[in-house]
């Protein structure tokens, strides 16, 4: 019978070690839960003028004019603002150039961009590179395509590599196809052989 009284007497240190304990947790929240310091959540001020009217991902957009294909731009990804009639284009951007009769011309390649929405001109921003399908190459940090006239123009650092040349200047104007081309500073010319 003494293992059965100490059994019951051991059983009530213990229900009076969980009441203790649970009441000790109860005053511990209720203290320090309730202090005057209230968390307050962080207000972030987003002006709608800086979000895009449309954005889109992976996108296709063509460029014609009465039916006939100018351009086709592909980008990662694009955003459009209304209010400053612009489209900013982003990882890694693709643009095929047709002629007059809608036949491929050349392509360009850059990092980002943006498109001028009033005159559809293109700037075409970081390790810029154009290839026609006659074998010009162009590279360039910086180019604008000038949709009504479709020349290529710039004014920084140019590289032209042709089958029978390779250039290197500041500025420059050409067509889209890469046929006729001016590189107003010459820094340095190399012809080479077929």
């Amino acid at each position: 019978m003494l293992p059965q009284i100490q059994m019951k007497t051991f059983q009530k240190i213990i229900d009076r070690f969980k009441y203790r304990s649970t009441l000790l947790i109860f005053l511990f929240l209720l203290i320090y839960g309730c202090s005057d310091q209230s968390v307050k959540p962080k207000v972030i001020s987003i002006k709608t003028r800086e979000l895009p009217d449309q954005e889109s991902f992976n996108t296709t957009v063509v460029f014609s004019d009465s039916g006939v294909v100018k351009a086709i731009l592909r980008a990662g990804h694009i955003a459009v603002y209304s209010s400053r009639n612009e489209t900013l284009l982003d990882e890694g951007i693709t643009v095929d150039f047709y002629d007059r009769e809608g036949y491929h011309t050349s392509v360009l390649t850059a990092d980002r961009g943006k498109v001028d929405d009033m005159t559809q001109d293109l700037y075409a921003i970081g390790n810029v590179v154009a290839r026609s399908d006659s074998g010009v190459v162009l590279k360039t940090e910086e180019l604008k395509w000038v949709n009504a006239k479709r020349k290529i123009v710039t004014d920084k650092y140019v590289e032209i590599t042709s089958p029978t040349e390779e250039i290197r200047g500041y500025g420059l104007e050409s067509d889209q196809s890469l046929k006729d081309y001016v590189i107003f500073r010459v820094s340095g010319r190399i012809e080479t052989k077929q």
